[in-house]
């Protein structure tokens, strides 16, 4: 991780992760509180936010268009709020969305408590409770287009850290297995986009994420433009 003088945000120090320093650090903590599976299956992810933050998980009336919050101190994570409203409209996909909640707000313990550490020194931050400064994460947009977050890199890091957390890369890449092809003169594997619904519903199933979950992980497991260059 390098970190970098922020001129804009909530910080003034922005952390910079790589794509694999982020599935490490996910994969990593999974695994030192025994949740990474042996075989492709859900994640626990609200029992990951109990064991490696020490909290439990509440559920509160956040307001329109709020989906989670977290709040820090100088010890780190303190609490995680979900939306009382996702709750309470039980579904399926507000099940996921919870789910994927869960792992952006564990996505901000992992890559920014480091932040807050000192937070009378390091915060610009305008949001703070009395205990200390808080992350309010409103509707999660498609972490794949990161022109929507307008300078709101925290929130585009703890948006890459739901798939790494919900999806962890190896156990996706054992389901996608059967979707792959040789392509090229030199018979490299990649993704078979052609059976790209196939392998999205079962990624959907395996993983008990939402569609628009599975579909950016393969996005970012394989991106079209690296597809297309094993063509040449």
């Amino acid at each position: 991780m390098r970190t970098y003088r922020s001129n804009s945000g909530p910080f003034i120090e922005r952390p910079y992760y790589t794509a694999d320093e982020i599935e490490r650090i996910c994969s990593d903590a999974l695994r030192k509180v025994s949740l990474y599976p042996d075989s492709p299956k859900p994640i626990r992810i609200d029992r990951f936010i109990e064991k490696r933050f020490s909290i439990t998980t509440e559920y509160k009336d956040l307001g329109p268009g709020v989906l989670g919050m977290a709040k820090f101190g100088k010890n780190g994570v303190q609490g995680i709020i979900v939306s009382q409203a996702l709750d309470e409209a039980s579904s399926t996909t507000n099940d996921r969305r919870i789910r994927s909640t869960l792992a952006h707000e564990g996505g901000h313990g992992l890559l920014h408590t480091h932040l807050f550490a000192f937070a009378s020194d390091q915060l610009l931050f305008g949001e703070h409770t009395p205990t200390g400064p808080i992350v309010l994460c409103r509707d999660i947009p498609d972490a794949a287009k990161s022109s929507k977050y307008s300078g709101q890199w925290w929130e585009f890091q703890a948006n890459k850290a739901i798939g790494a957390l919900l999806m962890p890369r190896p156990l996706v890449l054992t389901v996608l297995d059967k979707y792959m092809v040789s392509c090229g003169l030199l018979g490299l594997k990649t993704f078979n986009r052609d059976l790209q619904g196939s392998a999205l519903d079962e990624l959907v199933d395996v993983f008990d994420v939402n569609p628009i979950v599975a579909s950016i992980r393969i996005g970012e497991l394989f991106p079209e433009v690296q597809s297309s260059q094993l063509m040449l």
